[in-house]
């Protein structure tokens, strides 16, 4: 029997959830892009509905992949896109003024699924911005009472992109072993 597995992919505006998702989708991705009117971000355009992609893993389950809106006025959006997910990505935008208080905003609107769904961060942007590291995400976590994996990421490198769902998949598979009966 073949699964299917919905996993969103969420971050600020132009952290790369468009990439992300398009790098690895077997099929052309969709996305609700419109032209960018806040001129705080150097950005083209951005997404103000979802992207959604899709990729098959061996005996035919497959991967949905869903994209959320980076902009926090579109948060009624994060709600309605996260409902049956069984994983969520974030991803940081490394290069921002304060990634770790980004990152914050994303814990805090998702706190209630994160109780419940596993959870990868995706740092990207680090090679010309190596502060904060790893361990500062880390450890923002853990004060947090959080801990979720922090890897940092190239969304252009599929390969990159398709450890965070690697990652997001190994503890769905965890998670659902554990409530196995013995």
């Amino acid at each position: 029997m073949s699964t299917e597995y919905k996993i969103l992919f969420t971050g600020t505006m132009g952290a790369g959830k468009t990439t992300a998702i398009a790098t690895v989708s077997e099929i052309p991705p969709l996305v609700t892009d419109v032209r960018n009117s806040d001129a705080s971000i150097a950005k083209a355009e951005t997404t103000v509905g979802l992207d959604f992609g899709q990729i098959s893993l061996d005996g035919g389950h497959r991967v949905r992949l869903f994209g959320t809106p980076g902009q926090v006025r579109f948060d009624f959006l994060w709600k309605i896109l996260v409902r049956n997910a069984l994983g969520l990505i974030i991803l940081a935008d490394n290069s921002r003024p304060d990634p770790l208080a980004d990152l914050t905003t994303y814990l805090d609107g998702f706190a209630e699924e994160l109780d419940r769904v596993p959870c990868a961060i995706g740092v990207g942007r680090m090679e010309g911005h190596p502060s904060p590291d790893i361990d500062a995400y880390a450890d923002m976590l853990a004060a947090k009472g959080r801990m979720f994996p922090v890897i940092p990421v190239d969304v252009r490198r599929r390969d990159d992109v398709l450890l965070l769902i690697d990652t997001l998949l190994a503890q769905i598979e965890a998670g659902l072993m554990d409530e196995l009966p013995r």
